[in-house]
């Protein structure tokens, strides 16, 4: 493991020493933590972090390594050819903070360090930190601009991290379609329904949970018209950044509420889904982001631990008629979910596919489905 000396630089001034790790190199982001005690790899390759500097509470990252093709280094990929243990095939993090560093990972599914990863690719670490006091700092201050610094490396400028549009970064440049399983003869639908996927950073679990379930799926990119799309059903992706900024994605869900077919957004999506509706949206403080979010059901009461990584919310207040809130969040009381009362368009800011993570909700995927299927008859 590199053992050259490296900071993080806050912008406000407050630093944190550290050892560097991955890729020496000087790198600049947004600064924001994750609760998560485990799925560093997921983590890191979640398309919604695009271009952040991610700091892990847990104290130790590295410790089951990276499961990758130890000959090759490269990803594993299922069935579908989506990977089968990253959420994306590249590391989308613009550093990474931690405590501690494994070096010498144990675990049987491991091909490479955390430390080989990064520095393969090119994406810097900082360990020996005291990640407690930083995300204190984070909380305190709200989510700030940083980057790190490396010893022997060029400086950046804590703007250079800065990405305009990181959904446009991070979705598909065209469409791709995924045809699911072919179901057993004893449940032989007479057609497998069509999902159009508005991929803005989707997540390579949603992917999976769609097909696994029996549908097929169209990839479409973030601004893509669904006009001339054979679709059944629109699921609305995760994805990084100013929800807001996705107004093409926003005016093609506002004109697909016209045909009522239902729609279901996970996280931006769900940011996105009520921008559509009319609803407003606002930055947080600093973000929920982790596997440990208490979500509450309107109707039922029932509270459901759920993985989330966002730093946007919907006003709850802003809600049109014809729209409540589905869930919200047992600390902070910010909407967690939404949906329309007599269409079936709904959609939740958490994960319901997290993975790792609670898998609590992935019911509302088959509840999704199941409104697909009733439509289709």
């Amino acid at each position: 493991m590199n053992l050259r000396t490296a900071k993080l630089v806050l912008e406000d001034g407050t630093e944190f020493s550290g050892w560097s790790f991955g890729k020496a190199r000087s790198q600049a982001g947004e600064v924001v933590f994750t609760t998560g005690m485990t799925g560093y790899p997921q983590s890191l390759t979640d398309p919604s972090f695009r271009g952040q500097i991610l700091v892990s509470t847990y104290p130790l990252a590295g410790n089951y390594g990276v499961p990758v093709d130890p000959k090759t280094g490269e990803p594993f990929f299922d069935e579908f050819g989506i990977p089968a243990h990253f959420e994306s095939d590249t590391v989308q993090v613009a550093g990474f903070v931690v405590s501690e560093a494994c070096d010498s990972p144990s675990h049987f599914a491991s091909g490479t360090t955390l430390s080989a990863w990064l520095e393969k690719r090119n994406v810097p670490g900082i360990f020996g930190v005291d990640t407690r006091a930083l995300t204190c700092r984070i909380r305190e201050h709200g989510v700030m601009q940083g980057k790190i610094l490396v010893e022997g490396s060029r400086d950046v400028s804590i703007d250079s991290g800065v990405i305009p549009h990181p959904v446009a970064d991070v979705s598909p440049a065209a469409i791709k379609t995924y045809a699911a399983p072919s179901p057993t003869p004893e449940r032989q639908p007479e057609r497998q329904p069509n999902i159009a996927l508005i991929d803005c950073g989707a997540k390579a679990n949603i992917l999976r949970c769609i097909l696994k379930r029996g549908a097929n799926v169209i990839r479409l990119p973030w601004n893509h018209d669904l006009t001339g799309i054979d679709y059944d059903g629109i699921f609305l992706s995760n994805g990084p950044g100013d929800p807001k900024a996705c107004g093409k994605t926003i005016a093609s869900i506002r004109r697909a509420f016209d045909k009522g077919k239902p729609t279901f957004g996970v996280c931006l999506g769900n940011q996105i889904m009520a921008l559509a509706a009319g609803a407003d949206t606002y930055k947080l403080p600093y973000g929920h982001r982790g596997q440990n979010q208490p979500c509450v059901e309107a109707g039922t009461n029932r509270c459901y631990i759920t993985s989330q990584n966002h730093g946007y919310a919907v006003r709850g207040d802003t809600l049109p008629d014809g729209w409540e809130p589905w869930f919200l969040n047992a600390n902070d009381n910010t909407i967690e979910g939404i949906r329309a009362i007599n269409a079936p368009f709904s959609a939740v800011q958490f994960h319901p596919e997290g993975c790792p993570g609670p898998r609590d909700t992935e019911f509302l995927i088959d509840k999704f489905l199941e409104q697909v299927r009733s439509g289709m008859a």
